[in-house]
């Protein structure tokens, strides 16, 4: 056992055996946001290891664009997952919620363009001991609005699984 330290999350003792969970909070384009390294039982976690997701991390803005071109190209799809979550949730809508959510005051306005811009991103998973699901984005509406979420996941490379859920 001994401590790690990493610029995201700062110093962490390393304890084989036993499965963690480490919370820390990250600002990205202006919006807060929460990061979780989850480290299991069974995974090889040293501090070449923390390098590696602190590294990463740095690419997370690029990452987050990708994501968003996917779900941009997914809008325009018939019975894709970002599709039918834009019009159960304006389908959905009180007057009132066009406005603190999406900044319209008319339902003609809301476009792909203004839901791309709501959407946040409100959380990262991150997976060490997953290379094929390194990373799990969590993007939202707003909690206040919403509990439901539209999921991308990328592999230790940063390489965007092809498909997008919705949760």
């Amino acid at each position: 056992m001994g401590k790690v330290a990493s610029k995201h999350f700062g110093d962490i003792e390393l304890n084989h055996g036993r499965e963690h969970c480490f919370v820390a909070r990250h600002e990205l384009g202006g919006n807060q946001l929460e990061l979780d390294l989850n480290v299991a039982a069974h995974d090889h976690f040293d501090e070449a290891a923390m390098r590696k997701v602190d590294y990463r991390l740095r690419f997370l803005p690029e990452l987050v664009d990708q994501v968003r071109e996917m779900i941009a190209d997914e809008l325009g799809q018939d019975g894709t997952n970002p599709q039918q979550f834009l019009h159960f949730h304006s389908s959905q809508l009180k007057e009132e919620q066009l406005e603190s959510v999406f900044g319209v005051r008319d339902k003609d306005q809301l476009t792909n363009d203004v839901f791309l811009k709501a959407l946040k991103l409100g959380h990262v998973a991150i997976y060490p001991g997953q290379p094929e699901r390194y990373f799990v984005l969590d993007f939202t509406l707003g909690s206040h609005f919403t509990d439901e979420l539209l999921v991308a996941a990328a592999d230790e490379d940063g390489v965007v699984d092809d498909e997008i859920l919705w949760e």
